[in-house]
């Protein structure tokens, strides 16, 4: 069986940005947002090989539950 393009691309972005998120060169938020991002979006091409409403509603939901999280870990450690 033959994978569908999207569902390899898929991988390696969720792949590196899995990596670049828990082991970040800098440190700061930010760039672990961006990388969590990268994450998102190798989701969505994952899902994109099955089924694009799949994808659409997985990109979505993780985006809100992902960044809501990430967002009260840097006010926990900011002390707001």
């Amino acid at each position: 069986m033959i994978l569908p393009y999207e569902f390899l691309i898929g991988c390696i972005l969720l792949l590196a940005g899995v990596i670049f998120t828990a082991f970040p060169q800098d440190k700061t938020y930010l760039t672990r947002l961006i990388n969590l991002e990268v994450a998102e979006f190798g989701l969505v091409f994952i899902m994109l090989g099955f089924n694009e409403t799949l994808a659409l509603v997985t990109f979505v939901a993780v985006n809100i539950v992902t960044t809501l999280i990430f967002v009260r870990v840097i006010e926990k450690k900011e002390g707001v």
